[in-house]
């Protein structure tokens, strides 16, 4: 089994933003982080689990996401993102983020676990240093589907 832990920030909703991810597969840890100039903080949560779920390689694999996103966790948990994707997302924050999620987390067996932030849960608290970090970086390449669409993020 892969432990994800996740988590998004940004300075200002919508502002810049960033997401931190921590891979544990036994023994082995990657962290994996990125920023944008302008997002939003569910944007990055949301993608957070994205780029996580897509570093995996093996199909299949049992994977575990601790996430304090009550937003990611409720949407999948209580299914209703895949109502939404029945209706085509319509009116629906981040559509672009759904759709791509969807298609990744069908290649794994997902479950997830919410985590309080900021409580002190040692992953979620590294997760939030790497999504804050790499929202301060400078020079932060747009976050093109909030840019092309920003009041549907």
């Amino acid at each position: 089994m892969i432990e994800v832990f996740t988590d998004g920030a940004s300075r200002g909703n919508p502002g810049p933003g960033g997401y931190g991810v921590i891979l544990r597969y036994g023994p082995h840890v990657k962290e994996i982080s990125e920023g944008f100039r302008k997002t939003t903080n569910n944007r990055m949560e949301l993608l957070a689990v994205i780029v996580a779920l897509e570093s995996i390689t093996k199909p299949g694999i049992p994977v575990t996401i601790y996430s304090d996103s009550k937003y990611v966790v409720d949407a999948v948990e209580k299914k209703w993102v895949f109502g939404w994707e029945k209706k085509g997302f319509t009116g629906k924050a981040n559509p672009d983020l759904w759709q791509r999620f969807l298609k990744i987390y069908r290649k794994h067996q997902v479950r997830f676990v919410w985590v309080r932030g900021h409580a002190g849960h040692a992953e979620n608290e590294r997760c939030d240093e790497l999504a804050v970090a790499a929202a301060l970086q400078p020079n932060l390449p747009p976050d093109k589907g909030f840019e092309a669409n920003p009041t549907a993020g």
